[in-house]
């Protein structure tokens, strides 16, 4: 038996034939119509219709043997999706050096006769075929060969139209959760918008009180962190202007920054109060991903860090390393805490704790919601850890 020859671009019809999700399916009626149509016509008992990877040769449809698949290496199907041929036929396969001695032809089987037509997708990979069998030297006229040429545009046909109707599902599944996402991201800025126009009203109240007792030395800081919170406040503006315009935007627009400067002006924009630490990592790190969706990412949980910490000493640790496929944070508090029968709950949108943070006001359920979405979105995943009374952990991997 000689050597099972390879497809002259065998990677690529690989890859093309994972696209259909053939492979682990089970039989299905309009295929087995098919290949009983094609025992009829070539008058013999047995006909495939079978799909070829690597390893194997699987029989999406069987008529006349029960087999439902067989080694790549014993299979004549492999001969016909590496030729150049419409149709390969072999009259007595015992008189054919390359299947001699074959075990299907030698053993219990006598497999005798075989044609095959390749089933060739619309860029040109043989994916497998359609073929026949018969126990008995045999040969079809050219009319039964056209006639199976014609069933393997069928088969293909079917194999597009089913991949196309995949694809149109994925892409309306991918608007529909843009849609969710482009609802709860607007949601979840609106609410991360009043931290900054907090911080401005608060520090210009300030400043309207104190210049009235004038001389106040503190007057400087506090114009400060107007600054701060206002130009904090306008770049969020602007990145949700950009991704209004295009909401792919959000997550197609990788950009070179540092994670320094990143946790420097979420920092900026958030209301810290007395008595909370924040230790940044380290080192200084250069990420390249989407920024808004890491800024939105952090910002969210540091704000939770902050809001449900109930001790007298908060303290906030922002962790990162890196490998070759992920960037890893962990955002570890000293906080409440959470009971570990919400560990899922808070994941989902509009489920609060029922607690109240330290400003005496209630969550609103959204931001880890967006976070485990935008994550979702990011190849990324999102685990917590959390004892009660001592303090959160959340742990985030994104794949680079």
């Amino acid at each position: 038996m000689s050597s099972s020859p390879v497809h002259p671009h065998e990677s690529e019809r690989l890859s093309a034939l994972e696209s259909y999700h053939i492979f682990n399916t089970e039989s299905e009626k309009e295929f087995d119509d098919l290949a009983s149509l094609a025992s009829t016509i070539c008058n013999v008992p047995i006909a495939l219709i079978t799909f070829i990877d690597a390893d194997r040769q699987t029989f999406k449809a069987h008529h006349g043997t029960d087999m439902r698949e067989n080694k790549r290496d014993l299979s004549f199907c492999t001969h016909a999706i590496a030729s150049n041929e419409e149709i390969m036929v072999v009259d007595d396969a015992r008189l054919d050096q390359r299947f001699a001695d074959n075990p299907v032809v030698a053993g219990p089987a006598h497999i005798t006769f075989y044609a095959g037509v390749p089933l060739i997708n619309e860029d040109g990979y043989a994916l497998g075929t359609i073929c026949v069998f018969d126990q008995k030297a045999n040969t079809i006229s050219p009319d039964q060969a056209n006639a199976l040429k014609t069933l393997a545009k069928q088969v293909i046909d079917k194999l597009e139209l089913r991949r196309k109707v995949r694809q149109l599902e994925k892409t309306n599944q991918e608007l529909l959760n843009s849609n969710v996402l482009i609802q709860k991201f607007a949601s979840m800025a609106a609410h991360d918008i009043k931290n900054p126009l907090s911080n401005i009203l608060l520090s210009s109240q300030a400043l309207k009180i104190r210049h009235e007792k004038q001389q106040y030395e503190g007057c400087l800081r506090l114009i400060d962190l107007s600054i701060s919170s206002t130009n904090g406040l306008l770049d969020l503006v602007n990145e949700m202007l950009e991704y209004s315009r295009s909401p792919s935007s959000l997550l197609a627009n990788k950009q070179h920054f540092s994670l320094h400067s990143l946790l420097k002006k979420i920092i900026g924009m958030l209301m810290i109060p007395k008595g909370i630490r924040i230790n940044f990592p380290d080192e200084k790190h250069e990420l390249h991903m989407s920024l808004i969706a890491l800024d939105q990412i952090i910002l969210n949980l540091l704000n939770n860090a902050i809001r449900y910490n109930d001790k007298e000493n908060g303290v906030i640790n922002i962790r990162f390393e890196q490998d070759n496929t992920h960037y890893r944070f962990e955002i570890e508090d000293n906080g409440i805490g959470i009971a570990e029968e919400h560990f899922e709950q808070i994941f989902v949108s509009n489920f609060t704790l029922g607690q109240t943070d330290r400003s005496n006001t209630k969550g609103t359920g959204i931001g880890l919601s967006i976070v485990k979405d935008l994550l979702n979105a990011l190849n990324g995943t999102i685990a917590v850890k959390s004892t009660l009374g001592l303090g959160t952990t959340f742990s985030i991997a994104i794949r680079k």
